[in-house]
């Protein structure tokens, strides 16, 4: 079970860098635009916005990175921590832009969440 958690934790952490690289750097581009289903005019208005919320999901990522390298009880604590940081941005997100985001972020740190409780 030990494994699977840190799988689990480890793909939420690069979904993360994913959100990171799209907001950041791809959002007014053909391919940000279509994964955010946004116009060139929106896009180039909220590039600054979307910016910030993509470094906000690289701390989130760097976070669960470190929680993978730490050692315990640092590291189960990190995991934890960063873990319910993910499913409240992806339950608030889910409630205020699109329910798709529940799937997208939500689920996955739910499963690593209950990954790492389990495997303690």
């Amino acid at each position: 079970m030990t494994l699977l958690a840190q799988i689990l934790v480890g793909i939420v952490a690069a979904l993360h860098f994913g959100f990171l690289t799209l907001e950041m750097f791809l959002w007014n581009t053909p391919r940000g635009r279509a994964t955010f289903g946004t116009t060139r005019e929106f896009a180039a208005d909220s590039a600054t916005l979307a910016g910030n919320q993509g470094l906000y999901n690289g701390f989130l990522a760097a976070g669960l990175v470190w929680s993978l390298i730490a050692a315990d009880p640092v590291g189960f604590q990190t995991k934890v921590f960063f873990l319910v940081c993910v499913i409240i941005a992806g339950l608030y997100g889910a409630a205020t832009v699109n329910k798709r985001i529940l799937f997208i972020q939500a689920v996955p740190g739910m499963l690593a969440l209950a990954a790492v409780l389990l495997a303690r």
